[in-house]
């Protein structure tokens, strides 16, 4: 008799989703060179020509419609495919992933802290935190995950403040107090030596960003986001299959956006009470993102699936292979140059320059990837996250 071997059943690797994965960290780190890393301070714009002004204003305003509260989102929604391939590819093993991703979630945090030293903006601590909803709901049915994401979606904090301020005139929208917070981690970055910096990052910079997350709907939304792209996974919606249902998903956002966008416009001229209107903007706002963030993927989908544009969109892949790398180096890098501790460009570099600036970057990083990739299967964060997972 011979024996005969099989390997174990996993999901094949979906290009398409590094493909997503690195543009929304291009896009990440777009945004954040603008900001300075979240160190709003910049040159004096008066002592600036013109013609410079207007391409301020013209790449602040065009990043911002085109990639702000999205970029973020195609990564929520991956990191939820993601978890589904690695829980799918165990249960078919006869495994059960659950109790291992929860310590993968400690190391994330883990992880997520030390980028916080230099960047009080990111995001990994609050994907730690809300990524236990990932485990409480990854056995339920997809109808049940539907409806838990759309109540997510729809933002049931902001609804009841809503209610309560229609309901009562003298209600008081709540908003967590974090202007001493912000002060703190501004002042290290406008003059704080590294070490001042990390001890401020570490707390009133993390606190301040959690704060910023929950009062701008962007917890319940990034659980709504995980969840549905664990049922992305679940459903095969990155596959060449599922291109006419992104057809449906693109019409149907376009459809939703713009009335959307309308009405955070309209609102605030006829209804008085701000603090009914606060509350209304942050559920448009976050719907309306969530729409056009739907047209981007179905976008990419498409131009990946049907187009020529596969071969250019492919060489993104090692980059997107390598998101966390990419995520954390970028917050490094970019505190070194604008902050105090560093370089101190924040008083030298507007935002069109501080934009080219971020391309560079993103060359830098995708070079490197690049060489990397040709020599390694995992980036450096990578593999440290995978290998400490499983120990």
């Amino acid at each position: 008799m011979t024996a005969t071997t099989q390997s174990p059943a996993r999901h094949a690797r979906v290009d398409v989703a590094d493909v997503l994965r690195g543009l929304s960290v291009l896009g990440i780190i777009l945004l954040h060179s603008i900001e300075h890393f979240n160190f709003y301070s910049f040159p004096d714009t008066s002592l600036q020509p013109e013609w410079l002004n207007f391409t301020d204003k013209a790449i602040w305003d065009g990043l911002f419609f085109l990639l702000g509260g999205k970029a973020y989102a195609i990564f929520a929604l991956l990191f939820g495919f993601s978890f589904f391939i690695q829980d799918d590819n165990q249960r078919m093993r006869g495994n059960d992933f659950r109790r291992r991703f929860c310590w993968r979630l400690i190391l994330l945090f883990i992880i997520g802290n030390i980028n916080a030293v230099f960047f009080t903006a990111e995001i990994l601590v609050m994907y730690s935190l809300i990524g236990f909803v990932l485990v409480l709901t990854c056995r339920l049915s997809t109808r049940t995950l539907l409806v838990l994401s759309a109540l997510c979606m729809l933002q049931p904090v902001a609804i009841y403040h809503t209610i309560r301020a229609i309901a009562d005139s003298t209600y008081i929208t709540p908003s967590l107090p974090t202007g001493d917070l912000w002060n703190a981690a501004f002042a290290v970055q406008s003059a704080g030596t590294f070490w001042d910096t990390l001890k401020v990052n570490i707390w009133e910079g993390q606190l301040a960003s959690l704060a910023w997350a929950w009062d701008n709907a962007r917890v319940f939304q990034t659980a709504a986001l995980f969840m549905l792209g664990m049922l992305m996974g679940r459903q095969g919606w990155l596959l060449e299959s599922r291109l006419k249902n992104w057809a449906q998903v693109l019409g149907w956002a376009l459809v939703a956006y713009f009335p959307l966008t309308g009405l955070t416009t309209l609102l605030p001229g006829f209804i008085d009470n701000e603090n009914v209107v606060r509350p209304l903007l942050l559920i448009l706002t976050s719907l309306s993102k969530f729409c056009f963030m739907l047209v981007l993927v179905s976008g990419i989908l498409y131009l990946w699936y049907r187009t020529r544009a596969r071969r250019t969109l492919a060489r993104i892949i090692p980059y997107g292979r390598m998101s966390m790398t990419n995520y954390v180096t970028q917050s490094i890098i970019g505190s070194f140059i604008y902050y105090n501790w560093g370089l101190g460009m924040h008083a030298h570099l507007g935002i069109t320059a501080s934009f080219l600036l971020g391309i560079a970057l993103f060359c830098a990083q995708y070079l490197f990837c690049r060489w990397w990739m040709t020599r390694h299967s995992h980036g450096p964060f990578e593999y440290a996250w995978k290998r400490l997972t499983w120990i």
